[in-house]
């Protein structure tokens, strides 16, 4: 009953082009169309700008660091199916083209290139699926535009990717794959010219058209809700906005205003990124998000910089309210709290959702002190289940549940949704709301939780009520953050006492609760995971207080 269960309440909220357009996936395969390519299109605007950067994961001609794996080409081949899905993707998108110091890998870029080439049969394996072949598209022609000129035969199987691409459009998955798709088709129709050129840029112009107004919402967000795929976008549009000024002849007075648009998202991009990261200048990590995938927020702002536009306004107010996708970063002395009253994702996308509802995560001094455990894997393991659990996050466990059920490695079932949100600033900044994901279990408990930040102290206040057998609730401290040694063991603890990296001393207090430890682990890359603890507040009632309060001294 439970997986049908699953499934039920997991495709009925699919649309029906995913439903379809799946089975159309799996049944229709084109042939790959090898004619001679259109002629290359001589820029005709501005310089290409220097895109974002990311790290180096090329060592060597054949030797690649890829999501902290390392292995050789000749070892693996371009497929290994003993490797996982997502690092053979990240082989076949060719970012180390466009990282730091590629200039002086020139030639294991072009040597590999050709490579690819005489290796990889034309639509065939991980390499041709429709998001490899997307970034690949992308990287090959920023690549060629940064001044390495692509081979004949390079720019005719960009030609060959084109085609396929636009026939295997992932209407299917939709979100960022789609995204991805249309940005790649207007990469080659910028980058070619002729009649089957303007079919690409036409196809690409109309998706991008109608998903950016859906994908990017009001307050800046991308609508998956994770600052990582954020990050992403945001890299997506300044590069389309790049590659649209460089080939100003290619795009047809109609699509002014789709472009003009897109400048605007931009900054509201920029705003809500910043707003969603620590002080330390890197991502938080509401559902999936880790660091290393998407260019460093300080990368972007450089980025969006050599392409024009103004300086962001520096973050400073109390609050930063981000309504439309349901975020509050509160910002007072030496505390920055970021809190998730925001649901899971859109219904029919929540391949990237985690049970994080009321979760929260908490940096002092500059540091971070409470995290959620983040992403390290994707696929259908247990540890990518644990990931994306409710105990994997800062928020309240209820009889061992999930506040949405998250199963498989990418499905959601009944999920969370937070309801009756209230805000205030004065006297202090108070930021109440509940969600009724538990209410599907017997006795229909409700989660409400209450946040008040002051001066050197944060106070949170749970509260659930209806008929539970058990409910916890969980604080995941950060790596470097260390329990007293003096603490010892106590069952009927009440407190405990933290220190930071720096020095700081942080106590934690609890009433209406117990207060104790365990070990845990946090990701905060892909491939990599370390040690940590994890403070855990068993509630003895239907309400539980909990104290933070901290102290500059060191």
């Amino acid at each position: 009953m439970g997986a049908v269960s699953n499934y039920w309440h997991t495709l009925r909220h699919l649309r029906p082009i995913q439903l379809y357009g799946r089975v159309w996936f799996r049944l229709v395969r084109p042939r790959v169309d090898l004619r001679p390519p259109p002629m290359l299109r001589a820029p005709s605007g501005r310089a290409w700008v220097q895109a974002a950067r990311r790290e180096q994961s090329l060592l060597g001609p054949e030797r690649f660091r890829l999501l902290n794996e390392t292995q050789d080409l000749s070892n693996e081949g371009w497929d290994n199916p003993a490797r996982d899905k997502l690092w053979r993707y990240n082989l076949h998108y060719f970012d180390d083209l466009n990282a730091r110091d590629a200039t002086a890998r020139t030639e294991w870029h072009r040597a590999l290139i050709t490579r690819w080439l005489r290796e990889i049969p034309p639509g065939r394996g991980t390499a041709w699926e429709p998001y490899p072949t997307s970034l690949r598209i992308v990287n090959w022609i920023k690549w060629d535009l940064a001044g390495n000129p692509l081979s004949p035969e390079s720019a005719a199987s960009v030609a060959v990717q084109a085609r396929w691409l636009s026939k295997r459009l992932e209407t299917h998955l939709l979100g960022n794959h789609l995204f991805a798709n249309a940005k790649a088709l207007v990469f080659a129709a910028c980058f070619f010219e002729g009649s089957e050129a303007e079919r690409w840029l036409d196809r690409g112009m109309r998706i991008l058209e109608r998903e950016v107004p859906e994908q990017i919402l009001s307050d800046g967000s991308q609508f998956e809700r994770s600052t990582m795929y954020h990050a992403l976008a945001l890299e997506d549009l300044m590069d389309l906005w790049n590659v649209t000024a460089s080939y100003v002849r290619a795009i047809p007075s109609r699509w002014e205003s789709t472009i003009g648009d897109w400048r605007e998202r931009i900054g509201s991009m920029r705003d809500w990124l910043a707003a969603m990261c620590h002080p330390d200048g890197e991502i938080s990590y509401f559902n999936d998000a880790s660091i290393g995938i998407a260019p460093s927020p300080a990368e972007l702002e450089r980025y969006a910089q050599r392409l024009g536009f103004s300086d962001r306004p520096a973050l400073g107010a109390p609050m930063t309210w981000l309504r439309e996708s349901g975020y509050i970063r509160i910002e007072r002395d030496d505390a920055v709290a970021i809190l998730d009253v925001a649901p899971i994702g859109p219904d029919y996308l929540l391949g990237h959702a985690h049970a994080d509802t009321l979760s929260f995560e908490l940096s002092l001094f500059g540091q971070r002190v409470l995290v959620n455990t983040g992403t390290s894997c994707y696929g259908s393991s247990a540890e990518r289940l644990r990931q994306r659990g409710t105990p994997a996050h800062n928020t309240v466990v209820v009889d061992g549940q999930n506040s949405s059920e998250v199963w498989a490695g990418f499905r959601v079932a009944r999920r969370a949704r937070p309801i009756g949100l209230e805000v205030r600033l004065e006297p202090a900044i108070e930021v109440r709301c509940a969600h009724d994901g538990f209410r599907r279990l017997p006795g229909k408990p409700e989660h409400t939780r209450h946040w008040l930040i002051g001066s050197s102290r944060l106070v949170i206040e749970d509260r659930v009520s209806g008929t539970v057998g058990r409910a916890e609730a969980r604080f995941h401290l950060h790596p470097s953050i260390r329990i007293d040694a003096n603490a010892g063991d106590d069952d009927q603890r009440k407190d405990v006492v933290v220190q930071l990296p720096q020095g700081q001393r942080v106590h934690f207090s609890v009433e209406g609760g117990v207060l104790r430890w365990e070990e845990s682990v946090w990701s905060s890359e892909f491939g990599r995971t370390e040690a940590n603890l994890c403070l855990v507040a068993d509630l003895e009632g239907p309400v539980l207080r909990t104290r933070i309060q901290w102290s500059s001294a060191v």
